[in-house]
């Protein structure tokens, strides 16, 4: 007999019930997403050979070109089948030699774009990319075999499987799946697209580069298919000195919106995936180092990076061959396809949940200065039917006591005090989901 247990969550009124349909949902989409066609996807893009920036792009079978197109005729296949749901198309810009060391000739740098409209705010975007590029030892090598499995196949195969499992959706918000070109020679992908966003005036809910899924194999020895980790920066690069200033007297050093989409989505893994272990990485990217969400964070959009927890450098960035009894190169037999599986449904969720949920509440301020309780007000969203005030330690990563307070613009929390908690503010939809956090951006007496 299968026995199937429902966690009863707590309700806005605080008596227990079922989780709603879209709640329900998020098991359906960790189940659809299909390894066996992330490894398939992985193993086409590896086969093309080397997927550098400036490779070939005249060959139907080998380099970016024939890769890109590949991707968007993939696209195009899952718009296909779910009725014309996707708008597909490419978004490019040019780069020359005098734009940076790591261009050895001038090239368009070519993104392939699929957008999931929202049927009631379209303009409201949450994307996921992969990176098309791939790179041999040396960056500005572009003919020698650079097949790029796991750097980065494994992201864009689970940004493609992504599309397939959510497009059979109906979403409140729009989901644009991508994929960049030019990361290896210095983001040059996410440059354009985030300067496409502005342009179009999007409003980026978030963005989750994934770079990286596939590995579990460390260079310290550690193999593990079950941690991850999710790399975000404290504050926002495009904060004025009055907001800088400000974080000096009353607090946010680690509240800016890439930490709070870092949160997010934490703690959706906790409560629908238990059995993965998330890290978050109190960093913008590992040590020195960038990926394509960058240039959206620089512009002011919330932007984090979902990859392994355990990375293998012999495997990355190098050319293939064998020195001293060790393989390297980025191939596909290093690329643990399970592991991709999961990742990939750490995202759908997300994106799921974050296309489903109300706008996150603006406008949040706080008062409570020399008083025994602590008050909130925010403006109200359209399609909230509630708001959920979340507050922690100062010490604390994760948002760890809530209390949901109905359908108000404003709420004293009796007994808490402003002097020993960091507070802030999601909005609640009809079905349960939640959007982001909204730290506080002001003070009221």
């Amino acid at each position: 007999m299968k026995i199937i247990i429902i966690a009863l969550l707590v309700s806005f009124s605080g008596i227990a019930q079922v989780p709603t349909d879209h709640q329900m949902d998020l098991y359906n989409i960790i189940e659809e997403v299909s390894a066996d066609r992330i490894e398939t996807d992985i193993r086409i893009l590896a086969g093309f050979g080397t997927r550098n920036t400036f490779s070939d792009t005249i060959s139907d079978t080998r380099g970016i070109g024939a890769a890109r197109r590949w991707i968007k005729a993939a696209f195009d296949k899952i718009s296909a089948d779910c009725g014309g749901c996707l708008e597909v198309f490419y978004q490019k810009d040019y780069v020359t030699k005098e734009m940076g060391s790591r261009i050895p000739k001038d090239a368009w740098v070519v993104n392939v774009v699929a957008i999931q409209r929202g049927t009631k705010n379209p303009n409201d975007m949450v994307m996921m990319s992969g990176d098309i590029d791939s790179r041999a030892s040396d960056t500005m090598d572009f003919t020698t075999d650079a097949p790029g499995a796991n750097d980065n196949a494994s992201g864009m195969a689970g940004t493609i499987e992504a599309a397939r499992v959510l497009s059979k959706r109906k979403l409140n918000n729009s989901i644009v799946y991508v994929g960049l070109s030019g990361e290896e020679q210095g983001l040059f992908g996410g440059k354009g697209l985030a300067a496409y966003a502005q342009e179009k005036k999007w409003n980026v809910i978030g963005f989750l580069n994934n770079d990286m899924i596939g590995n579990i194999t460390g260079v310290d020895g550690v193999i593990n298919n079950r941690e991850f980790r999710i790399f975000s920066e404290p504050t926002d690069p495009t904060e004025t000195e009055r907001q800088k200033n400000g974080r000096r007297f009353y607090g946010g050093e680690v509240d800016g919106i890439s930490r709070q989409l870092a949160r997010y989505i934490h703690k959706s893994v906790t409560d629908y995936m238990p059995e993965m272990k998330p890290m978050m990485v109190y960093r913008l990217d590992r040590f020195g180092r960038g990926g394509h969400h960058r240039p959206f964070a620089d512009l002011g959009f919330p932007g984090i990076r979902i990859m392994e927890a355990h990375e293998n450098y012999t495997q990355q960035h190098q050319d293939i061959r064998t020195e001293d009894g060790i393989n390297y190169g980025d191939v596909v037999a290093h690329v643990n396809f399970a592991y991709a599986k999961k990742l990939t449904a750490v995202n759908a969720i997300n994106l799921a949940q974050l296309a489903w949920a109300p706008t996150r509440p603006q406008n949040v301020k706080i008062g409570g200065i020399v008083e025994a309780d602590v008050k909130l007000q925010w403006d109200r969203v359209t399609e909230a039917v509630g708001y959920k005030i979340y507050w922690r330690d100062t010490t604390s990563p994760t948002w760890d006591h809530s209390r949901y307070v109905g359908d108000l613009s404003e709420f004293t929390l009796k007994g808490i005090v402003i002097d020993n908690s960091f507070f802030g503010v999601a909005a609640v939809g009809t079905d349960g989901i939640e959007s982001m956090v909204s730290f506080p951006s002001g003070v009221f007496r």
